[in-house]
């Protein structure tokens, strides 16, 4: 009995030292930053630059790997199998660990319990454009053009279940336009589709949009948060422009497999805060029209606090999802 004693001890004296020892020797081989979208779109951009930031800090290789498909589905179920060891994780977003869940319901691959939050790294409003033979230079004027085309309008998004794709649906249903979608698999293809008119109407992140815009090469109507984007300062809000109470906020963050060892979550999370807090990134990210993380008192995150913020806006798209009618065809 004693020795029995002696051993239960033994392993909870160990166990402290274990978890130390995992979190030490990582990481043992490069890591894989795994991005659900095609190269170029937003997803993309935040991505790359969070690799390269977060592998200046931890002394090691961050590969990206881009696996689109099925609306970032792919993605998140190839993380999410596999070895949780902090050494394969995925550049998430509003659309793979929130919107989907709600979008595709039982028909998803992988659960919100299967990831574990890293790091949240930023919050980007999207931006609601149209092509330039579009004829419609306001929200009102677009709601009056839908109503009067027949057939109505189409729009582009970079793909189902993505944050623009859900914006839209909710703009459909506060305005009463019936604007049908045209999926793509990435924001780059859907802004070249734009720019060549081929589509009427577009929604994307604002820091892929962007340079379109600024060069004229499409033209921006207005953006979904609850202020004026400092990137975009002469547009107005949707809310001003004609839908009113209308406001969404896209996120960018990391998630591990949910079985990744503890102590290399917090190490990954305090070097991805870092990252995020970093003057330089906060430059990068704010001359693409993105805001910091918001979920510590200095403007930072946790996993803890990224934990918690991945419930609610779960929650929050369960919802939207549900009244909007928005489905999987």
């Amino acid at each position: 009995m004693r020795a029995t004693r002696r051993l239960i001890i033994a392993a909870g004296l160990a166990a402290p030292a274990l978890a130390r020892a995992q979190g030490a020797a990582f990481p043992t081989r490069p890591i894989r930053l795994v991005i659900p979208f095609t190269p170029a779109g937003t997803t993309d951009l935040v991505g790359r630059v969070t690799a390269e930031k977060l592998g200046q800090r931890l002394g090691a290789q961050v590969v990206v790997e881009n696996r689109p498909g099925a609306g970032g589905n792919v993605a998140g179920d190839f993380v999410a199998r596999s070895e949780a060891d902090g050494h394969t994780l995925m550049l998430t977003t509003i659309g793979t660990s929130a919107i989907n869940f709600g979008l595709y319901g039982t028909r998803m691959p992988y659960r919100p319990q299967d990831l574990v939050g890293v790091a949240l790294m930023i919050q980007v409003p999207n931006v609601l454009m149209v092509a330039n033979d579009t004829p419609a230079r306001t929200l009102r004027e677009l709601i009056a053009l839908a109503a009067a085309r027949r057939g109505g309008l189409n729009y582009g998004t970079a793909g189902i279940g993505t944050s623009p794709h859900i914006c839209i649906e909710l703009l459909n249903m506060m305005t009463g336009m019936q604007m049908q979608h045209v999926p793509y698999r990435g924001s780059g293809p859907m802004l070249t589709e734009l720019v060549a008119n081929r589509v009427d109407v577009g929604m994307d992140n604002i820091p892929s949009a962007l340079p379109f815009i600024r060069e004229g090469r499409i033209r921006g109507i207005g953006v979904t948060s609850k202020t004026r984007s400092a990137a975009l300062p002469d547009l107005p809000t949707l809310d001003e422009a004609g839908a009113s109470g209308f406001e969404a906020t896209a996120w960018f963050g990391v998630v591990a497999p949910a079985a990744t060892p503890r102590p290399v979550v917090n190490r990954l999370g305090e070097l991805l805060n870092q990252v995020a807090l970093e003057a330089d990134f906060r430059r990068r990210m704010a001359e693409l029209g993105a805001d910091p993380p918001g979920l510590t008192p200095d403007g930072g995150t946790t996993p803890e606090a990224f934990d918690a913020f991945l419930r609610v806006e779960q929650a929050k798209w369960l919802d939207v999802v549900r009244r909007s009618g928005a489905r999987i065809e």
